[in-house]
């Protein structure tokens, strides 16, 4: 797909801008006669064929997108990238971002700039961003980037859900203070992390408008369920639960917590690298807003397995992109998780994904009004992929 060149908001010419691209992709399909225009302010006034652009049109080549919305990351294990192997399995690689994220304040923090400053490089406009402590609060403060912080619970001991629930209640308190409420969420990280006590405190807390789940990650995480085996009982009694986070039901993971969930509420579940057609169709039957993220080089980099995209593409499914971590990739590109989904998938075309990075993003983040799409009144930004270099355009080389 080449580079990225990244076109953000902060454009300030005299008067308006005029971009003509050979493509143009505006957030529902791709044309190759239209004409984008900015107002000085990076705002989207009209997008307009070529015919009716007037003068002053700069021409350039490649296809122009809207800025990319990178629905699942975790900055705050930026300073990991490389420390653990690839193709661990999922269980192992945990294990050790549990032993190894611990660092010096400074190393962490240069390593959230710099990652961050990657991301913006790549085309990122906004991120959902995973949470577990505050450490990405001074970066974020900057406003660089748009992030919705999913503050992510994790609670294993039954007994202990209350205490759990507090100690990450003041994760999100000190995020409060800096964000608004719909930039929060308070949310379980994984279903198997999480206990039936505490998913009840997470679905019923005020505000809770959006949750993001790591789904399905790994085989491991469905026979846990189906059966009570595999490699999440061996984990439990490693680690001497007095009673198990939640007990087997004979269903698979994604069918046994929904049931804990509000009737109406909007999803974001992650990985989905071990979900079949079933699961789609029973959660996409009981929640009408659910997105699907998929982070196919995580996936790659833990279990060099992908999840089933043209099963889910036949099932209609919302599919939205998140890069994960440093920990388990090999940079922070929307860009780069597209190509990796031709190489498994080649059938799947640069203009299929391109909603999931764009639109679908936005939405799955509820900044549709915002981002996502070259529509009167919006600052996306805009990235064109082209060419073999990498190119911030400002007002100084626009």
């Amino acid at each position: 797909m080449g580079s990225v060149i990244v076109i953000m908001t902060t454009i300030s010419p005299k008067n308006q801008i005029k971009i003509k691209p050979t493509q143009l992709f505006d957030g529902y399909r791709i044309t190759e006669e239209d004409v984008l225009i900015l107002t000085q302010e990076g705002t989207v006034e009209a997008v307009v064929h070529q015919s009716e652009a007037g003068d002053d049109i700069k021409k350039v080549d490649g296809l122009l997108s809207p800025g990319f919305i990178n629905c699942h990351c975790h900055l705050e294990l930026s300073h990991m990238q490389g420390m653990i192997p690839e193709h661990t399995g999922l269980l192992q690689f945990v294990n050790q971002v549990v032993r190894q994220r611990d660092a010096p304040a400074d190393e962490i923090a240069a390593a959230i700039e710099k990652a961050e400053a990657a991301m913006i490089k790549n085309g990122i406009v906004a991120v959902g961003d995973i949470c577990n402590t505050a450490d990405t609060l001074f970066q974020k403060e900057k406003n660089n980037l748009y992030y919705h912080n999913f503050i992510e619970v994790i609670g294993f001991e039954p007994g202990l859900a209350d205490e759990a629930f507090k100690t990450y209640k003041m994760v999100y308190d000190g995020y409060q203070k800096v964000f608004p409420p719909q930039q929060l969420s308070l949310t379980p990280h994984a279903p198997y992390s999480v206990s039936t006590p505490l998913w009840k405190l997470l679905a019923q807390f005020p505000g809770n408008h959006l949750l993001s789940i790591h789904n399905q990650e790994t085989p491991d995480e469905n026979e846990w369920f189906i059966n009570g085996g595999g490699g999440f009982k061996a984990l439990y009694e490693r680690l001497q639960l007095k009673q198990s986070p939640i007990a087997p039901t004979g269903k698979t993971s994604i069918q046994t917590y929904a049931d804990y969930l509000q009737k109406e509420q909007q999803l974001l579940l992650i990985h989905n690298t071990c979900t079949d057609a079933e699961d789609v169709r029973y959660i996409q039957d009981r929640f009408p807003l659910v997105f699907w993220c998929l982070c196919p080089n995580a996936n790659y980099y833990i279990s060099n397995r992908l999840p089933d995209i043209p099963m889910m593409l036949e099932q209609n499914a919302q599919l939205v992109l998140g890069t994960d971590s440093l920990a388990s990739n090999y940079g922070l590109s929307i860009r780069g998780e597209m190509q990796r989904i031709q190489q498994h998938f080649p059938q799947i075309t640069v203009e299929q994904m391109l909603p999931w990075a764009t639109l679908n993003g936005a939405r799955a983040l509820q900044i549709d009004d915002l981002y996502g799409s070259f529509e009167k009144g919006k600052r996306p930004g805009a990235v064109l992929i082209s060419g073999d270099t990498v190119m911030l355009l400002s007002k100084s080389n626009v």
